[in-house]
């Protein structure tokens, strides 16, 4: 009995000092725990750390390179048309380009609209934005080299060539731009490069004054001379002031004047509004800049020799020798024009002698005719051909040039020399043959020009014709267009249903020019005839003093199709006067080799490709706090 109460007392005692170790495993076990959750917690506040940092490092990244992006894509449409950068006017010899100040002024543009803006990225994430930003960027840009086709062009084409046609422009850029984000981080890019492109310069247009339905050089204001009334048609200007008199005026297209008032009645004080006897259903223009005169746009005695009257640059060459004459005219007997001393009268075509088995060739543009002649203008019998009599004294020659067949017929007496070939027009510069077109030169006067009778037709269907003398031209009866280009001529039985002017189709490339430099345009026919010149008729030259006159009897009614152009307003000497404007002229059509001017270089722009953008360096700098 003792033994065992004594071994129920040791139990006893055994599990009192084991009492207290569950609540010892216990604070074990809780300070395990709270060690993993701390570092854990620990551990995910370092990513959510890291992953922040991340997050606005590629923030900023993005908006730097978006920065970059956007400011360089700005650049490209200044170089194109209705760009900063696009040379619109440009003067003969300096760089069409703009100057320093405006690549200036363009980097100011450029980092003033896009050098410092807030961007946002697009995201899958709930936020609307998954990377919001923002940067400030800077473009910087210079003219790096500049080449022509001009050979050795100075540097940076400074001078600029005032020949060249094309110009090879390199740009070098640089653009930095440090992006942002919600954070301290920072992000700086560089993108540096070139930007290339060519600019085609245009030959200077020139302004065919076949353009107008009149253009008079020299009128001045109220001295004493009022222009006849009736109506014109076509664009009308004058270097001067218009002088209206009594009787009905009716403008159809713009009226325009360099001076600053118009004479009327009121003379000798001008006035700035048209009288009421005075249409003008375009309008009028006063005080607008003087059209300038050519010198000579093209050498109408040269153009008979090879077609072309203007050397490759446009400018128009100097009168030919009696030797160069020589080397390429040639009269019906194969007799070479004289290579000096006196010329007598004669016609001369520009062709090669046939020899054994290759007939005659003709090479040039036309008819040469030494010294003074009458002309008679004919549509050949087969339908296709012209024909031009010509008389000089007791010898007549006759010329009938076929487009149709491409043969030339020279017929004198009973001397008769077929040719194989027609006149051709050549383009000056890129020697293009622009097709069958005809100039008629004349050394000294043509005293008589005209048709083959009252109302019949002188100008073949498909000619294109340019007359010019060195001397006066004088008309004596009616020279009209086979087929009429043009409604209101009194040729033109239908007139009657159509607007006055108003194009009636037959447009076969038939063009008539009646042109003297140093001459006047006179009419010569009998009193109170009625007179129609289907022509575009120019007596204008720098420093001329042509005009178109009356030598002959009072002309009943004077009808032009085409259009009068003249240095000095003359006596026409006609009770109506109707200038009826060729419509097709208004486009850049006219009789070939007719006179033109030059259009100043500062109204024509150049022709720009698409720039192309080459990086060089694309350099990302270290990020930073």
């Amino acid at each position: 009995m003792r033994r065992e109460n004594s071994k129920s007392l040791e139990r006893r005692r055994a599990r009192h000092d084991e009492r207290g170790v569950a609540l010892i495993t216990t604070l074990l076990l809780l300070m395990l725990l709270t060690g993993l959750t701390l570092a854990m917690a620990w551990s995910s506040r370092s990513d959510m750390l890291v992953n922040g940092y991340y997050r606005n490092f590629r923030g900023s990244f993005y908006a730097a390179d978006s920065g970059i992006n956007v400011m360089r894509q700005a650049m490209i449409p200044l170089f194109l048309k209705g760009g900063a950068m696009y040379p619109t006017k440009f003067a003969v010899g300096t760089n069409p380009l703009p100057s320093p100040a405006t690549e200036t002024a363009v980097m100011a543009l450029i980092n003033g609209t896009y050098g410092s803006k807030s961007v946002t990225g697009n995201g899958t994430g709930p936020a609307a934005a998954s990377w919001p930003g923002q940067y400030n960027g800077t473009l910087s840009f210079s003219l790096r080299s500049c080449t022509t086709d001009v050979p050795a062009t100075p540097a940076l084409c400074n001078p600029f060539p005032a020949k060249a046609k094309t110009v090879n422009y390199t740009y070098a850029y640089t653009i930095t731009s440090v992006g942002t984000s919600k954070g301290t981080e920072k992000t700086t890019l560089v993108d540096s490069g070139l930007i290339t492109f060519t600019a085609t310069i245009p030959t200077p247009a020139k302004l065919s004054f076949a353009g107008y339905g009149m253009f008079i050089d020299q009128y001045n204001l109220c001295d004493g001379t009022t222009l006849v009334p009736g109506t014109i048609t076509g664009p009308v200007f004058t270097n001067g002031s218009w002088n209206f008199g009594t009787g009905n005026y009716t403008f159809t297209d713009p009226l325009g004047q360099a001076g600053p008032t118009m004479g009327t009645s009121a003379c000798p004080k001008g006035v700035t509004t048209p009288p009421a006897n005075v249409t003008a259903q375009q309008g009028v223009a006063l005080g607008q800049a003087k059209v300038q005169l050519p010198q000579n746009s093209f050498n109408q005695e040269s153009a008979v020799l090879d077609g072309k009257g203007a050397n490759p640059d446009g400018s128009a060459r100097p009168q030919p020798t009696q030797s160069q004459l020589s080397n390429a005219l040639r009269n019906i007997s194969n007799t070479p024009y004289p290579s000096s001393g006196l010329v007598p009268p004669g016609v001369y075509l520009p062709y090669t002698p046939a020899t054994k088995g290759s007939p005659a060739t003709f090479n040039g543009g036309g008819i040469m005719i030494s010294g003074n002649a009458s002309v008679v203008l004919t549509p050949a019998a087969n339908g296709t051909g012209q024909t031009y009599k010509i008389t000089q004294g007791s010898t007549t020659t006759t010329i009938t040039i076929d487009p149709a067949s491409n043969t030339t017929v020279m017929s004198s007496g009973n001397t008769n020399l077929t040719i194989s070939g027609v006149p051709h027009q050549f383009d000056p510069t890129a020697g293009t043959d622009l097709g069958y077109d005809t100039l008629l030169y004349v050394d000294g006067s043509i005293t008589s020009l005209a048709g083959p009778g009252p109302g019949k037709p002188a100008i073949q269907d498909s000619t294109a014709l340019t007359i010019t003398a060195a001397s006066n031209v004088t008309i004596t009866g009616d020279i009209l267009y086979k087929s009429e280009p043009v409604y209101g001529a009194p040729s033109n039985p239908a007139s009657a249903q159509h607007p006055v002017d108003s194009l009636t189709g037959n447009d076969t490339g038939q063009a008539l020019g009646i042109f003297t430099a140093s001459g006047d345009i006179q009419m010569n026919v009998p009193t109170n005839s009625n007179l129609e010149i289907d022509a575009s008729l120019a007596t204008v030259s720098a420093g001329g003093t042509g005009g178109l006159i009356n030598v002959g009897g009072t002309i009943g009614t004077l009808t032009i199709v085409g259009g009068r152009i003249q240095n000095d307003i003359k006596n026409i000497g006609a009770n109506q006067r109707n200038v009826l404007f060729d419509k097709r002229f208004a486009s850049g059509f006219a009789p070939p080799w007719f006179p033109s001017t030059g259009i100043a270089q500062g109204t024509t722009g150049a022709s720009l490709n698409q720039p192309v953008v080459t990086r060089l360096q694309w350099l990302n700098r270290n990020s930073y706090f």
